[in-house]
């Protein structure tokens, strides 16, 4: 009988401290307590925000609300909000002022850079090798995510074999590594067959050249097809989507990727063009601005990823001013509620991002080191985002995805 007892008792504990599957709740319990501790000696507003001295990473205590979390269901762990170099490596931008983004960045406790051939050509990559190579940290300290980017009228277009290779080898030679951490396929070729594709990214990873890929601007559909073409051929499957998620772009990130994070280990890396200061809310100064999407290309017209996104809202100029008007005024009634709450309507967009549990990263852009404090500033303000607040949000955009009812075939039969 006591035999017995011990067996059960014995099987519980073994159940209990067994290594749950990868998932959300299982990532919030590596966080360390000292993480909890440094955010709940911190308050005030935005004033009582001190530029962290000096930072030993290998220490938890980094940045009053940085957590690190897997990306995916891999175990590759990056911190919450990451350095998208949109902004700092593009425009008017110095070598010197971007340098010191970057390096801001670093001892704040981010370790994951994103950039892209879109950003401004090849300078992106260039300018961050010169900078990782300058300052000799360590390699384990930081994650490094490029981007095979291509488009109409670039010159090499699709996502053949030749290109990913030869995309993926170029990367490394601008960006002087040995090996990137992360390559994102932006957008998907429908010339090309997907089996191709990640044939040829699980070539890159055998190689050593790259340790994990994924896609960018893909639909659930596409990412489906590729993960079904990786477990057919035996292939590296991917381990995140990176997409536009704010409030005024939910369905994608809300509705379908938490599904793909569940069923295939997919993650979610968000950008916003709020956090990238493409669109930007000062509520400290009362006023509030959007740019329109004829204004967005005419002031980042360097971005060639900028064509993409205006050419789909040449459409109907009439129900895109009526839309961006609307806009505003949403903005303005979060932009009360932000100078409630003592922040700014950016910081306040940010933090609503953050709450939501599926983003696992999100990228935001500085042009210099006082933006980017102002950004990370957020991560204070996400335990401040309750229920209650987020209600009150709700009702102010309306926009709140809901998924379709089921329809039974029976029923159209």
């Amino acid at each position: 009988m006591e035999q017995s007892v011990r067996e059960c008792r014995s099987a519980s504990l073994q159940s209990i401290c067994r290594a749950p599957i990868a998932s959300l709740d299982c990532m919030e319990e590596f966080q360390s307590t000292a993480e909890q501790l440094c955010l709940q000696l911190t308050s005030g507003g935005l004033q009582g925000y001190t530029t962290p001295t000096s930072v030993s990473r290998q220490t938890s205590v980094v940045t009053p609300g940085l957590r690190y979390r897997n990306l995916g269901k891999s175990g590759l762990r990056v911190s919450s909000v990451g350095l998208g170099t949109w902004v700092t490596f593009g425009g008017n931008v110095s070598e010197e002022q971007a340098e010191s983004v970057v390096v801001a960045a670093y001892d704040a406790g981010v370790n994951l850079f994103d950039i892209s051939e879109a950003h401004s050509g090849t300078r992106a990559e260039i300018e961050l090798g010169n900078i990782l190579q300058k300052k000799n940290w360590k390699r384990h300290t930081y994650v490094v995510a490029t981007k095979i980017y291509w488009n109409a009228k670039s010159e090499e277009r699709g996502l053949s074999r030749k290109h990913i290779i030869s995309s993926v080898q170029a990367s490394l030679a601008r960006l002087k590594l040995s090996y990137i951490d992360i390559v994102i396929v932006h957008k998907c070729d429908p010339m090309c067959p997907t089996e191709e594709i990640v044939r040829a990214m699980t070539h890159v990873i055998s190689q050593g050249w790259v340790m994990y890929w994924g896609t960018s601007r893909w639909s659930p559909v596409e990412i489906m097809e590729a993960y079904t073409n990786c477990r057919q051929f035996n292939c590296i499957t991917p381990i995140i989507e990176q997409t536009e998620y704010h409030i005024f772009c939910r369905e994608k990130a809300e509705l379908y990727l938490p599904e793909l994070y569940n069923k295939i280990g997919v993650g979610l890396m968000a950008w916003s063009p709020i956090s990238m200061n493409l669109i930007s809310g000062r509520g400290e100064e009362n006023t509030v601005g959007c740019l329109t999407k004829p204004s967005l290309k005419q002031k980042y017209g360097s971005f060639s990823w900028v064509e993409d996104e205006t050419t789909l809202m040449n459409k109907d100029e009439r129900t895109q001013v009526e839309e961006m008007q609307k806009q505003r005024e949403k903005l303005k009634e979060i932009s009360t509620l932000a100078s409630r709450m003592g922040c700014s309507l950016t910081q306040l967009t940010i933090a609503w991002t953050l709450k939501h549990e599926s983003v696992q990263c999100l990228l935001i852009g500085a042009s210099t080191p006082q933006q980017f404090y102002h950004a990370l500033y957020s991560l204070q303000l996400v335990p401040k985002i309750n229920a209650t607040i987020m209600s009150e949000l709700d009702k102010i955009l309306e926009n709140k995805p809901v998924r379709p009812p089921m329809i039974s075939t029976l029923a159209l039969r």
